[in-house]
């Protein structure tokens, strides 16, 4: 009978034990499960508000609805993305078509010397280096910047360089510049803004529109 009975108490023991256990791995499973959905759920809400600033940004900032804003905005991001606080000379280079890395416009030598302007009051240490060796003078005036190549000096001291790209998009203009160490080619500052013009043809823009057609009027012969 005492035999029997601690084999009943034994048995119940160990079922009471091997629940209690099954219980506590489940109970273990289900928090380690809410611990992960929690810390996923911490980076979607992370996630959403950098969006959130992004398109702040977006809104605010990169996009730009006149010339003048969207220069203003490029030099802006620039002063405020420098990474290496440093007073080192910079030098500009015009602004080029994103699709061919050699042609400019008028366009992008308006942005870039507009830059000139913009970055060297806000303290960049900017460097004219197409400067002659020599002031030429004409009967039309007095000239002291020049692209001649054989009237600029040969060697430039070490700098940092602006550099700038520009796509032609429907209804708008895409500008990245950049501030690139000529020597590692690090970035040093970045900025990129949007000039949203809304014109149908950025033609008058960029002053390339074709000629208008044209009808010739001839003597009808009889």
């Amino acid at each position: 009978m005492l035999k029997s009975f601690i084999k009943t108490t034994l048995g119940a023991m160990a079922i009471t034990l091997i629940a209690t256990g099954c219980a506590y791995t489940q109970n273990s499973v289900n928090s380690k499960q809410d611990s992960n959905l929690q810390i996923e759920n911490q980076k979607v809400q992370v996630t959403k508000e950098y969006l959130k600033v992004a398109q702040d940004k977006q809104f605010h900032v990169t996009t730009q609805r006149t010339l003048e804003g969207t220069i203003d905005s490029l030099a802006t991001q620039m002063m405020r993305n420098t990474k290496i606080p440093t007073n080192k000379p910079v030098l500009f280079t015009s602004f080029v078509r994103l699709d061919n890395l050699k042609k400019t416009t008028e366009f992008g030598r308006v942005i870039s010397e507009s830059l000139i302007n913009e970055l060297s009051n806000r303290g960049f240490n900017v460097i004219e280096f197409r400067g002659q060796l020599n002031v030429s003078i004409d009967e039309n005036g007095e000239y002291f910047i020049s692209r001649d190549i054989s009237k600029l000096k040969e060697k430039i001291p070490n700098t940092y360089v602006v550099v700038g790209t520009y796509s032609r998009q429907f209804g708008k203009i895409v500008l990245n510049a950049r501030v690139v160490d000529n020597i590692s080619g690090r970035i040093i500052s970045s900025s990129r803004a949007i000039y949203q013009h809304n014109k149908r043809n950025d033609c008058v823009i960029f002053k390339d529109c074709k000629p208008p057609r044209t009808v010739k009027i001839i003597k009808e012969k009889k």
